[in-house]
């Protein structure tokens, strides 16, 4: 019961925030501005058309092949980011005239009756219409090459400039497909990593209808494998399936569990958990780290991959050297970023607590909106350094 009331929960505060924006929309660019009769029903009636899209594409997702979801999913995202942009400018606008003690929209000074209305209405339209273009490209163009190099107080000499790739919140399903699952695994290849961290959020839907779209990622290739962790869509979209899928491509899930991994004559240990919600989705699911890490040589160092950046506080209580997350898209959408920092304390980049270091992907590409604005999407080359000390022990200066 209570699992179900979190779900609902969760649901309800969506919807309200949905239909509530487009009530929103409503009253600031049609009401306000004095439109009547045909053209204000006409409006009206093209909103809520709008609105309710979420719901044929919710059930297109699911019930539909890709070829077909995808004529429904693409105009209802690419709404709800021309929307999310059009509520942030009326926002704004709003805040703007309130700080200047403006009168009613609909003012005496305004050339005619409703005329400021309708002029905000007009910029707030195009100014959301700019960003929206801005963001479309944002998301669609080629994910960057980010290269980090992260310095680990146990690291061992022997493994210096050991390379995992990361690829993250990928959201193959109703938006992105096989052509992007190919690039993506070329891009990946280029690289020779040493290993492949895959970090949760790979697919929207079920296997039924995205087994073919993910065909390309069983030529992943890297040294030490490919390793893969689930996140909570991968949980929506049934995990006990693409977890026994996902091993058919040539991953290796790990579920709360560890593998050592050897090289040059030194090893480290790599661990994965479930998604940190998993739990909500039945016995034998969720986040566990003590599990993960169970009778491991607490002398050598360990690498933890967790789809959500909040299992760092759990793992830098246990020790971990290096956790590599996703999840949090770095915010996807300026400003929302700072929105998931009140849910996610890590959002992007690096992070320390102790001697433990947290990685945080922005994501290799997007979910919702096909728009990324502030963040930009990304393949992440993480390079593991040891620290480079002195005869006599004592850090040697760059």
């Amino acid at each position: 019961m209570r699992k179900l009331l979190v779900v609902a929960t969760f649901f309800l505060v969506i919807l309200s925030a949905w239909v509530g924006g487009h009530v929103y929309i409503a009253r600031r660019l049609i009401l306000d501005t004095g439109l009547s009769g045909f053209a204000a029903g006409g409006a009206l009636l093209l909103l809520g058309f709008l609105c309710a899209l979420v719901v044929p594409q919710w059930l297109a997702e699911r019930f539909l092949p890709p070829r077909l979801s995808r004529m429904v999913s693409w105009p209802t995202f690419v709404w709800m980011g021309i929307a999310y942009f059009t509520v942030l400018a009326l926002a704004a606008s709003d805040a703007v005239l309130a700080i200047a003690g403006a009168p009613a929209l609909a003012g005496a000074a305004a050339p005619a009756p409703n005329g400021a209305a309708t002029t905000r209405a007009v910029v707030v339209a195009l100014a959301a219409l700019a960003a929206s273009g801005v963001a479309l490209v944002g998301a669609l163009r080629r994910p960057r090459d980010t290269r980090v190099e992260i310095e680990l107080e146990r690291w061992p000499r022997e493994l210096d400039g050991f390379r995992i790739v990361q690829i993250s919140d990928v959201h193959i399903g109703p938006m992105r497909d096989r052509r992007f699952a190919r690039e993506i695994t070329e891009r990946v290849n280029a690289l020779e990593p040493d290993l492949i961290a895959v970090t949760g959020d790979l697919v929207d839907g079920p296997v039924a209808h995205l087994a073919d779209e993910v065909a390309p990622f069983a030529e992943l290739r890297a040294k030490h494998g490919v390793f893969f962790v689930t996140g909570n869509h991968d949980y929506y979209s049934g995990a006990d399936p693409w977890l026994e899928h996902v091993r058919k491509l040539g991953m290796r899930p790990l579920r709360n569990e560890r593998v050592e991994i050897r090289a040059n004559g030194a090893a480290f240990d790599l661990a994965g958990v479930d998604d940190h919600r998993g739990y909500l989705f039945g016995p034998g699911h969720g986040e566990d780290v003590p599990k993960a890490l169970a009778g491991r040589n607490p002398s050598r160092p360990v690498v933890l991959l967790a789809h959500d950046p909040s299992t760092f506080r759990s793992a830098s209580q246990h020790d971990v050297d290096l956790q590599i997350s996703g999840h949090t898209h770095g915010g996807q959408l300026w400003p929302f970023g700072y929105v998931v920092r009140l849910v996610v304390k890590y959002v992007a980049g690096e992070y320390q607590r102790g001697r433990s270091r947290l990685f945080v992907s922005r994501g290799t590409g997007f979910w919702g909106p096909p728009m990324r604005l502030g963040a930009p999407p990304e393949v992440v080359e993480i390079v593991l350094r040891s620290p480079q000390r002195s005869p006599l022990g004592a850090r040697a200066d760059a």
